[in-house]
């Protein structure tokens, strides 16, 4: 089958799990065509059954801004009628699925259209009134649409109420690199590196530091955990909150104990040296991260916002709490670490369970089979 992925190159979920999938897509004997504005940022291997078609976005004098929905269309149908595509994958309502449709009709061909919804394309933008119809019009335009919790799909249908019915197709991670093997041996050599005690328990979060993920309750939450047992907080990532949490840990005093390491590439390292996990967001569709980190051997404790409660079996494979109530995640996070027979078998639950509900091989064939029924029946209709 000859598939095209559009999606945003950039760190971010939604262009890890496009980049992943077109991977896989690609190993198993699919032709790939990935149409973007730049070269998808793990997308750091060839492979001969991958094509990568970059569109150049020129800024015109005309143009206020550059027309990037338009020239991303343009190379679109370029693409689906110089190599005969089968099927798109649009990643994002707005703007890629509607880039597709239009991409469609400038090519005159039968492409089908497949659009997978992340989050941030309903979550925040659907609450956007200037752009409910657009996100409408994107997904009843689809052929099929997708969403990577059953959250998302949820709340999709009571913010935009698209007539279209949504699939959840669950996110999934790369587990031949994201695992358990040689935990111990890094979690030492990475707190040699940060200069922390081998006993002492770490905490992490990473994202893109914007305030809808509440990194503000981490640290809080933190600040109680530290009072009661000998633990030191990693931050990793960048954004528009850094300044403001850095001001929050000197304010609770507690510079001495919290790590701000910034963007990291190789964040495998810092899941295998944490035992807690944390993500507390106002909104998350999944938490792509989270998964990462279960899947190093990283115990979660989430909040109750959207997909969060999907990944993480309560009291299971992890802990949840109540958006914006840190001493109960503080609580809970020392009750946990105090117990560490409770705490090894929560791992080991966590593990067994995410190796079954969110295998790459399941998810793929998911994929896979919907793109079969659409291309069946073009073929046959």
């Amino acid at each position: 089958m000859k598939i095209g992925i559009t999606c945003y190159p950039s760190v971010g979920g939604s262009g890890i799990i496009a980049t992943e999938l077109g991977i896989k897509l690609a190993e198993k004997g699919h032709e790939v065509h990935f149409i973007t504005s730049n070269i998808p940022f793990r997308l750091n291997t060839s492979h001969h059954n991958i094509h990568i078609h970059q569109t150049d976005i020129t800024d015109y004098s005309v143009f206020k801004y550059p027309p990037y929905d338009i020239t991303l269309a343009s190379k679109i149908s370029e693409v689906i009628t110089e190599y005969g595509l089968d099927l798109i994958h649009m990643h994002y309502a707005v703007p890629h699925a509607v880039c597709g449709i239009l991409a469609r009709q400038m090519s005159g061909l039968d492409v089908r259209i497949v659009t997978t919804l992340h989050g941030t394309d309903i979550t925040v933008l659907g609450h956007d009134m200037s752009l409910v119809n657009a996100i409408r019009f994107g997904i009843e335009g689809s052929d099929a649409v997708t969403a990577v919790s059953d959250s998302l799909t949820q709340e999709t249908h009571e913010l935009i109420g698209p007539d279209k019915p949504i699939e959840t197709i669950y996110n999934f991670v790369d587990e031949t690199y994201f695992n358990t093997a040689g935990r111990e041996e890094t979690a030492t050599r990475m707190k040699k590196r940060y200069g922390i005690a081998q006993d002492t328990k770490v905490l992490m979060h990473t994202s893109n530091f914007r305030k809808i993920k509440r990194i503000d309750d981490i640290v809080r939450t933190f600040s109680i955990v530290q009072e009661q047992m000998d633990a030191v907080l990693v931050l990793i990532g960048d954004g528009p909150e850094t300044n403001s949490i850095r001001h929050l840990i000197k304010e609770l005093d507690i510079d001495s104990s919290v790590i701000l390491a910034g963007q990291q590439t190789d964040v495998k390292s810092f899941y295998m040296m944490s035992d807690i996990f944390l993500l507390l967001s106002q909104k998350e569709s999944f938490g792509l991260a989270l998964l990462e980190a279960m899947h190093c051997g990283s115990v979660p404790i989430g909040s109750t916002a959207g997909g969060i409660s999907e990944v993480i079996r309560d009291g299971q494979t992890g802990l949840i709490v109540e958006v914006g109530d840190y001493s109960a995640a503080a609580e809970k996070i020392t009750d946990l670490l105090e117990d560490p027979k409770r705490y090894e078998s929560m791992q080991q639950q966590m593990i067994d369970d995410i190796s079954i509900r969110f295998r790459t091989d399941v998810i793929i064939e998911e994929y896979e089979a919907l793109y079969k029924r659409l291309t069946g029946d073009m073929e046959h209709g």
